[in-house]
C-alpha cells in the first residue's frame, strides 16, 4: 500500500502560519522555517509581555496617584497608608484615573482619609 500523505492539511497548516508572519522584513515572512521560528518567538513575547502590561499599568497608576497625592501635601506612601488604615475600598487603578479625569472627586477622597 503507498504512504498516503495529506498534502491539503500541510499546506494549510503552513499557510495559516505564513499569513500570521504577513507583515515581517525579507525571509521572515515568506521562508516557511524563519517564518516558523519568527511566529513562535513572537508568541513567546505575546505571552510575556502580557504579564509585563499588568506590572507596567500598576506602575503607571502609583505614579499618577502620587503626582495627585503631592498635590495636596501627601506623598504617596503616606496616602496609601491613610487608605488602608480608613478602609477606603478603592483600588489603584481607579484612584488614578479619578486623579486624572476627576480631581474634585480625587480631593473628596483625601479629606476623607486625613
Amino acid at each position: 500500500m503507498p504512504r498516503s500523505v495529506n498534502s491539503a492539511a500541510s499546506k494549510a497548516r503552513r499557510k495559516k502560519i505564513l499569513k500570521q508572519t504577513k507583515g515581517n522584513f525579507l525571509a521572515r515572512r515568506n521562508v516557511w522555517t524563519v517564518a516558523k521560528n519568527t511566529y513562535e518567538k513572537g508568541l513567546t513575547y505575546a505571552y510575556r509581555d502580557r504579564k509585563n502590561k499588568k506590572r507596567t499599568f500598576r506602575a503607571l497608576w502609583i505614579q499618577r496617584i502620587n503626582a495627585a497625592a503631592r498635590m495636596h501635601g501627601m506623598s504617596y506612601s503616606q496616602f496609601m497608608g491613610k487608605m488602608n488604615k480608613a478602609n477606603v475600598g478603592l483600588n489603584r487603578k481607579v484612584l488614578a484615573d479619578l486623579a486624572m479625569n476627576n480631581p474634585q472627586a480625587f480631593e473628596a477622597v483625601i479629606n476623607s482619609i486625613k
